[in-house]
């Protein structure tokens, strides 16, 4: 599927979301040159543009941005990902991002209750959470400004917590 120009450019776009934990929105907004390829960094436009944070591109998903921009073909706009029927232009918004990510669930066989683009920030953040990151590295991944942000995000690992639950101590007696 990825031999095809829409399979490279949905494998980006899903690789974009589970790997850096971008918001539909996020990656809609990406432009040419928020790729900074020297240094291997990304710049993520935040909600409603008013923030811009920069962060490292990961090799394997700078390898399928690369990829698709190589067979990505001109436009006059200077957004990374395009709709694939003319006119070549941008995506009108981030439901284009959520039907992307539907279909690939699809073609996965994955059934999750939730299929939005939006399902694979929360498996990032539950990925790291469960491999010891802090709810504070992960709000900082995810761009939150406030920890109980995170938290929503975070699910709490209940067998990690059985691990380390104490007992209730006997007070002698119940009242």
């Amino acid at each position: 599927m990825r031999s095809a120009d829409a399979g490279r450019r949905d494998y980006a776009i899903v690789l974009l979301l589970a790997r850096l934990g971008l918001r539909a929105g996020e990656v809609v907004a990406l432009e040419l040159n928020d790729l900074h390829w020297r240094t291997g960094e990304i710049t993520i436009r935040g909600k409603k543009g008013l923030r811009h944070d920069r962060f490292p591109l990961p090799a394997d998903v700078g390898a399928a941005v690369a990829a698709y921009l190589t067979d990505r073909g001109l436009s006059e706009t200077r957004r990374v990902f395009l709709r694939m029927r003319a006119p070549r232009r941008s995506f009108a918004g981030p439901g284009a991002v959520t039907t992307i990510v539907r279909r690939a669930l699809v073609r996965a066989d994955l059934h999750p209750p939730v299929r939005g683009a939006h399902l694979l920030r929360h498996s990032l953040a539950t990925h790291m959470l469960r491999h010891g990151a802090s709810l504070a590295e992960i709000g900082q991944v995810l761009r939150h400004r406030m920890a109980s942000t995170t938290e929503i995000y975070a699910k709490v690992d209940l067998e990690s917590l059985r691990a380390v639950v104490q007992p209730w101590p006997d007070t002698g007696g119940a009242r």
